[in-house]
């Protein structure tokens, strides 16, 4: 089980969307979430002449749709300049965070390394786009040098989710239960998410790839969900396949999610029109069961 911890979070200009300043209790660095209209005022402090790792964030929406992060990491020995030039430079972030020590005891070594650390911890995350033109090597550090870097590493590691970045989390992959125990008759039991389905997400990550991903799913849903319905928007307006969902994993750093499923999903042979169901009842996710997705004989005939 993980360790209980405290953060100190310092809400420097009374406003929780700007400059924050973030400590845990018994650690040696400071982090600092500054967003990219605000850097020109702030980025006079005093931590910002210091060495230290940092992160370029922003959300976009990839090319069928879909939520995703686009990071960038860096490591400087002088953050004042490094962010500045990244500020005239670079236009696609809007969030910066970054990592000193209050010893200033990191030098380029260590800020070398962490950032070799976080860029190797978020490869294989699909819902990330990595910015960085190169990738480091990692660098040599003594068995002591190691040992301290590495704790600082997992304490900035703790502190990221917090402030609203989860890219670096490890990956929990959740399993559905066997198919067979869903199929109960009679079963009222959530175990189908029906997903908006826009034409080129549909025939591309549905059809092509068989997921679909940057879904907003309840924590209560995640273990029981069997299944995804996919509802196809004007001009169909139609729920017409489903598949049987392999396995579920974190999207991004956005709390969303991705589905994979086993193999092709399977086109009904009965769709599911909208018929006489209020405007917008599919703009979003909705849960349900498999049994009453094929009985269903209008979109309203879905719900539990």
């Amino acid at each position: 089980m993980p360790s209980p911890y405290t953060l100190r979070i310092f809400v420097a200009e009374g406003d929780p969307e700007g400059l924050r300043v973030v400590e845990r209790v018994g650690w040696t660095g400071r982090g600092l979430v500054i967003p990219r209209d605000r850097w020109s005022e702030v980025k006079g402090r005093p931590e910002l002449d210091r060495a230290g790792v940092y992160i370029l964030v922003v959300e976009e929406t990839d090319e069928i749709g879909q939520d995703r992060s686009v990071l960038y990491i860096g490591q400087t020995e002088a953050l004042r300049w490094r962010v500045d030039n990244h500020e005239a430079k670079k236009d696609f972030w809007s969030r910066v965070i970054l990592f000193v020590s209050n010893s200033n005891s990191l030098n380029r070594a260590h800020v070398t390394w962490l950032e070799w650390a976080l860029i190797n911890r978020i490869k294989g995350n699909d819902g990330v786009v990595l910015a960085n033109g190169n990738v480091p090597n990692e660098p040599n550090l003594d068995e002591f040098e190691k040992a301290d870097t590495t704790a600082f590493l997992d304490d900035l590691l703790s502190i990221l989710p917090l402030v609203g970045l989860r890219a670096f989390e490890p990956k929990k992959v959740i399993k559905p239960a066997p198919v067979p125990t869903l199929l109960a008759k009679g079963t009222s039991d959530i175990d189908t998410i029906v997903v908006p389905a826009q034409p080129e997400g549909f025939a591309t990550a549905y059809l092509g790839e068989h997921a679909w991903w940057a879904i907003r799913i309840a924590q209560s849903k995640l273990d029981k969900l069997k299944w995804c319905a996919a509802y196809q928007v004007s001009p169909i307006s139609q729920i017409t396949h489903i598949a049987e969902i392999d396995r579920i994993e974190p999207y991004g750093d956005s709390g969303k999610y991705k589905l994979f499923f086993k193999g092709s999903p399977v086109a009904l042979e009965h769709p599911v029109p909208y018929g006489a169901a209020p405007s917008g009842v599919m703009q979003a996710p909705r849960y349900t069961t498999r049994q009453k997705v094929m009985s269903a004989k209008s979109v309203m005939d879905i719900n539990l």
